[in-house]
């Protein structure tokens, strides 16, 4: 039983390294079809955005950096 262990771990962390990607290169066209985007109106999400940006911009907490005002 002490050998079996120590063999049954080597077996799995060498299999483990040999595992495949679940996408492959050729099948990755159909995860960027427009379909599997989240976001369904663009303008809307970028209105939104903006205003998130300005209300977090004082907090430092957006990719954008300015005044929590909103004015530009």
């Amino acid at each position: 039983m002490k050998r079996v262990i120590p063999l049954l771990i080597l077996a799995m962390l060498t299999t483990a390294c040999s595992i495949e990607p679940w996408v492959k290169p050729y099948e990755r066209a159909n995860l960027a079809d427009p379909v599997m985007n989240p976001n369904r109106d663009p303008v809307s999400s970028a209105y939104l955005s903006h205003v998130h940006d300005a209300r977090e911009g004082a907090k430092g907490a957006g990719l954008v950096s300015g005044g929590g005002c909103g004015c530009n």
